[in-house]
């Protein structure tokens, strides 16, 4: 399939509300019954469209409501077109586990009151309840590619040559994890005759290509500047030594100096790599923090019992590489920390996307070191403005002296269980104490 340039972009949605934009009444009443009334600004404009039957490019800063986006209009479109029960219509492939099951949450709570039965199809799970789910019939798969084209490999319990619905969620994230192989074989089996919904939160020059080559004559939305994270979102940098940076992050979230949620928030805390993650998880851990840690050498039950951990309260930090960056939704998140600078500016996009979701307020707080300069200085030029500096007494180190620009061949690259992880469930009767704001709680040894 092939796309003509004439892509439209679009700033800014019309008034209305999700009573206005077309859906049937069994999926408005399961919105409204979610608590939400008004769609936001990539929701009311993306669902007419999709429910037209036009492909879509949709971009859009994180956080701003784009599963409803394309879950709401490929329901609609099941629920109203003839087909056989059982029988794939719809495919909604993620790059990541921990957003495929995001996806098929969101696909149970806004179709539940529909006749439709879903197969969650995702790697480090066991095959057989996959099987299972594929054996009793599948309107709608939601799956990550390698589990996909492994069950496709299989046998014939998964078609594919039925698919109506394609949607492929978080396309540059697809691209950066290395998936463009699997996403020319699946474009291979796919029918010819289908529509597709790609859906971004940055469109760089490779997601342009993708889209060439999978999407027919695409409407185009647009939502804010491509390069901007959310406007709702505080960010600032404290300049600090590598040796200093455990410090500073204990007594961030021992103090809540500077930090607009106070002391003992709930954080993310962002690390370049696993092992970098685990020392960060071990450290507080011993000094008493509850953790959670995320990362590709975990095992599925493992990062999904941290995400419920760190969801429910039971944990208030969780420590995590840019794997799972694209999978967390935790309603309530205070704080983002970068405690390494991420390599590149759109991986600082995506980071502190995970808070100030849904219109809701947050902080992205950013570790810096003098080696980590040249990255700030990308991320600044890629968001357009200089990030606020913050000064921590006995923590900050002085900000090294702009270099000249110059141009770089390459940038530099620098059996526990999942959640609580510190020999027991929290205390009640320490740190944190009361209910929070969103009526989760948590304790601190």
């Amino acid at each position: 399939m092939t796309t003509t340039p004439t892509p439209t972009s679009t700033d800014a949605a019309p008034e209305s509300s999700f009573a206005t934009l077309g859906l049937a009444e069994p999926i408005l009443r399961a919105v409204q019954a979610a608590g939400y009334e008004t769609p936001t600004a990539v929701q009311a404009i993306a669902i007419p469209l999709a429910l037209s039957g036009r492909d879509l490019l949709a971009s859009a800063q994180t956080g701003t409501g784009k599963t409803a986006a394309f879950v709401l209009p490929t329901l609609q479109r099941l629920a109203e077109t003839e087909g056989d029960r059982g029988v794939t219509r719809a495919l909604i492939l993620t790059p990541t586990r921990e957003l495929a099951e995001q996806v098929e949450g969101a696909v149970r709570t806004y179709g539940g009151h529909l006749r439709l039965r879903t197969a969650l199809l995702v790697g480090g799970m066991p095959y057989g309840p996959q099987i299972g789910a594929l054996r009793r019939g599948a309107d709608l798969v939601v799956a990550t590619p390698g589990r996909l084209l492994d069950h496709l490999d299989r046998g014939d319990l998964l078609r594919l040559d039925t698919v109506e619905t394609f949607v492929l969620d978080e396309a540059d994230r697809m691209l950066d994890m290395g998936f463009q192989p699997d996403l020319a074989r699946l474009a291979e089996v796919l029918p010819a005759k289908r529509q597709t919904l790609m859906v971004s939160a940055t469109i760089p020059r490779e997601v342009e290509k993708l889209a060439h080559s999978m999407l027919s004559n695409p409407e185009r939305i647009e939502i804010g500047e491509r390069r901007s994270p959310a406007a709702t979102v505080t960010q600032r940098v404290v300049t600090v030594t590598e040796g200093d940076k455990m410090r500073l992050l204990l007594h961030l979230l021992r103090t809540g100096e500077g930090l607009a949620a106070g002391a003992e928030p709930t954080a993310l805390v962002f690390t370049k790599t696993k092992i970098r993650a685990d020392e960060v998880a071990e450290f507080l851990m011993a000094d008493g923090v509850p953790v959670g840690l995320l990362h590709g050498d975990r095992s599925q039950i493992q990062r999904r019992r941290a995400l419920e951990n760190f969801r429910s309260g039971r944990v208030a930090v969780l420590v995590a590489t840019d794997v799972a960056a694209r999978g967390i939704d935790v309603p309530g998140l205070d704080i983002v920390v970068n405690f390494d600078a991420p390599m590149a500016p759109e991986d600082y996009i995506h980071r502190i996307g995970r808070t100030g979701r849904a219109e809701a307020t947050g902080e992205a707080l950013s570790f810096v070191s003098n080696g980590e300069a040249w990255a700030l200085r990308n991320i600044e030029r890629h968001i357009g403005r200089a990030i606020e500096r913050q000064h921590v007494e006995g923590y900050s180190a002085p900000e090294p002296a702009p270099r000249p620009a110059r141009a770089h061949a390459g940038a530099p690259r620098g059996g526990s269980r999942g959640g609580y992880q510190g020999g027991g469930a929290p205390r009640s009767n320490g740190g944190f104490s009361g209910a929070r704001r969103d009526d989760r709680r948590s304790s601190w040894k």
